[in-house]
């Protein structure tokens, strides 16, 4: 009894190490699932941005912009002129007492009609708006709703037809107009221009939307191609310096690689051979080329669907969002475009609203905004480093994660020099063995040839001989005939005598 007691006080305690040995692997266990659910999360951090996230945040429903902090560009204008006129007010009062809100309303009314009359007058040549088209009119205006997309120069033909001649001086009042008015701030000419489109888009309030939509781009490249050289980085912003603070941002981000922004990129072993985002870096840099905003974001939207084919090559699963947006920092990344910042100021201040608020340009344009957002503000933690990876990085003290890409393609170029350089050798070895059997079958055919003439000779000395014998047995036939026949003669007389 007393060994039995001992025994089942020494098995206490043992049970209950195991007991804490397996509260203790359990709670090793548990902070191991969250390590791996928290680098799973810091993993899938990346660049994640949703759909309503793009959108306007005054819910408006068009799409937002972070140039315009969030806003759609109606919104953000309603929100910025009124600002704009206390701001002129109080510059103008100086230090005069503040004056009531009456006459503050009142001198608003007063600015806002004044400058509505000198739009009607620029663009109607009157202060009242314009009349309704007459029957000339209104057969230009079936020209204009029977013109194709894209058919810039039948508007211009239609434009210059004698019924249309109001239009075309309207234009050109209002280009002499801003070429003289050039030296204005960046932003009254915006306004100028925006004022332009909305009153000129009167004229066709008989168009449906895709009419209207059509027309006004062919408006827009007219006037925007002649201006581009008065507004494109004028001198009153500062785009320029813009420009090259962010192409220095980004020439110090050459390190980045896809794997860094999660994105799916084809493996060595795939058949896809070079970078296949190269088509999407193409059309991005056509974009400084282009004078007219419609044909700057016709830029990005070819470079958006150069995106989307390239996903999908890379990857089996089709392309979300995310991916999108990953693919196109990475694109702007290796491409460095020209005077991006300029760019992407020109198509906000004079492009048509429709076209950056809605509809596929506007979702791309959108896209391309917080791409740019995102490299001004990247960091370590957006590409899942630490903080003294990335500044190791950024100073070049680290040695750059694309060196292992660059050692990956010339690997990679390597191996497909060997296998270029065995598929000479197979082409060259083959090249002699079909020189081999070419001679082989060239000496076959010469004896062939001279086994048939060796034939052909005896054939023609047996026929010799043959014809030869048939001659002389033909002569001995025919002597024997005579003899025979004189014989027969010389018989035949002493009968005829008698």
């Amino acid at each position: 009894m007393l060994t039995s007691s001992n025994a089942n006080k020494k098995r206490t305690p043992n049970r209950l190490s195991q007991h804490l040995d397996v509260l203790l692997f359990s709670r090793t266990r548990l902070e191991g699932i969250k390590q791996r659910r928290a680098m799973w999360t810091d993993k899938q951090r990346g660049i994640r941005l949703s759909q309503h996230e793009l959108l306007c945040k005054n819910s408006c429903g068009y799409y937002g912009n972070p140039a315009w902090q969030g806003f759609c560009s109606k919104c953000w204008r309603e929100r910025v002129r009124p600002a704009e006129a206390r701001r002129l007010d109080t510059r103008e009062s100086g230090e005069v007492t503040t004056p009531t809100f009456s006459k503050f309303e009142e001198k608003k009314n007063m600015e806002k009609g004044r400058r509505i009359n000198t739009m009607r007058r620029l663009f109607w040549g009157g202060p009242s708006p314009p009349k309704q088209p007459s029957d000339s009119q209104m057969n230009a205006l079936k020209a204009f709703q029977k013109l194709e997309p894209g058919d810039f120069t039948g508007f211009l033909k239609t434009l210059r037809s004698p019924s249309c001649q109001r239009l075309q001086s309207r234009c050109t009042a209002f280009l002499n107009t801003m070429e003289a008015y050039h030296a204005l701030q960046v932003q009254k000419q915006s306004d100028l221009v925006q004022d332009f489109y909305q009153s000129f888009a009167e004229y066709f309030t008989s168009f449906s939307e895709a009419e209207l939509t059509r027309t006004m781009e062919h408006v827009e490249k007219l006037i925007m191609t002649r201006l581009h050289k008065w507004v494109f980085c004028h001198d009153s912003c500062d785009d320029e310096q813009k420009d090259l603070t962010l192409q220095r941002r980004i020439r110090s981000l050459n390190w980045v690689t896809p794997q860094m922004l999660s994105v799916p990129f084809p493996e060595m072993q795939s058949t896809i051979t070079g970078d296949p985002f190269l088509p999407a870096i193409t059309a991005i840099i056509e974009m400084d080329a282009k004078r007219a905003p419609q044909d700057k974001l016709v830029c990005v939207s070819k470079c958006s669907q150069h995106v989307f084919e390239a996903l999908s090559t890379s990857n089996s699963e089709p392309a979300n969002a995310d991916d999108f947006l990953s693919a196109l920092v990475y694109v702007v990344l290796k491409a460095n475009p020209p005077r991006l910042h300029s760019n992407m100021q020109y198509v906000i201040r004079f492009g048509l609203p429709q076209s950056l608020m809605a509809g596929e340009s506007g979702y791309y344009f959108t896209n391309l905004s917080c791409a740019v957002a995102f490299i001004e503000k990247l960091d370590g933690r957006s590409l899942n480093l630490s903080p003294e990876e990335f500044e190791g990085y950024m100073r070049r003290g680290r040695a750059p994660a694309a060196a292992s890409g660059v050692q990956a393609a010339a690997c990679e170029t390597r191996h497909l020099l060997d296998e270029l350089m065995s598929r000479q050798e197979r082409l060259d070895h083959g090249v002699d063995a079909l020189n081999v059997q070419l001679q082989t079958w060239v000496q076959a055919v010469h004896a062939q040839i001279d086994q048939a003439t060796s034939q052909l000779a005896l054939v023609q000395e047996e026929v010799t001989d043959i014809s030869l014998s048939a001659s002389s047995s033909t002569s001995s036939d025919s002597a024997e005939i005579e003899h025979l026949i004189l014989t027969d003669e010389h018989v035949g007389s002493p009968d005829t005598d008698c």
